[in-house]
């Protein structure tokens, strides 16, 4: 059964490069990212965990916790961090689940049916404080992941969580938001006191609220 947005995020228990965690217990009151890689010392993946570790202050910042996702045991993800950090001038500062018997990768269906043995394709779960799937995003083995978006998404979800907006078509930090359906025209400006514009009785947008 695939994960669907809304769901609560399997917790699980499992040995890390920092020791065992427990998935919710580890998360706390925080928002956290799981991302899973097909298995270590591959190409891509390898780009992909240096340039999180290199964002760990954008993340940081954002009350986000960083968990990675590979198949193999925890002494191979600790050689693999080794060339990490000398080949994408890292530190990797956060835990590598070793999921060898793919119990966690079952859990969140990251096994492709036609994966060539069985290893995980490279998801991403952005998980919230309440334990909730706030985005799901599959990507091919074939193409690294745009940390960049997805820094983007966590500022559109944690904007949208408090107040009564949407961000529109590529919006970035900073940029004028989309005034949620729910509220009425006329009740727009005691909520958003920055001001509106009303471009369709649907679309009405305001300055980002929150700075």
């Amino acid at each position: 059964m695939a994960i669907r947005l809304g769901d609560t995020a399997p917790d699980f228990t499992a040995e890390t490069t920092e020791g065992t965690i427990n998935f919710h217990e580890w998360l706390g009151d925080s928002w956290g990212i799981l991302f899973s890689h097909p298995k270590d010392y591959t190409p891509v993946c390898t780009t992909e965990l240096g340039r999180v570790a290199n964002l760990k202050e954008e993340f940081a910042k954002r009350g986000v916790k960083v968990l990675a996702l590979s198949v193999d045991p925890v002494d191979s993800h600790k050689g693999w961090v080794n060339d990490i950090n000398e080949t994408q001038n890292c530190t990797v500062g956060y835990p590598i689940i070793a999921d060898p018997e793919r119990k966690v990768a079952t859990m969140y269906d990251m096994i492709h049916p036609n994966a060539l043995d069985n290893l995980t394709v490279r998801s991403v779960f952005v998980v919230g404080p309440d334990k909730k799937v706030k985005l799901t995003l599959t990507y091919p083995a074939s193409t690294g992941r745009n940390f960049d978006e997805i820094l983007r998404v966590i500022d559109s979800l944690q904007l949208t969580a408090n107040h009564s907006v949407a961000t529109p078509v590529d919006w970035k930090w900073g940029e004028d938001c989309v005034v949620v359906p729910a509220i009425k025209t006329e009740d727009i400006p005691a909520k958003f006191p920055k001001g509106h514009k009303v471009i369709k009785p649907y679309l009405r947008t305001t300055p980002q609220p929150n700075i």
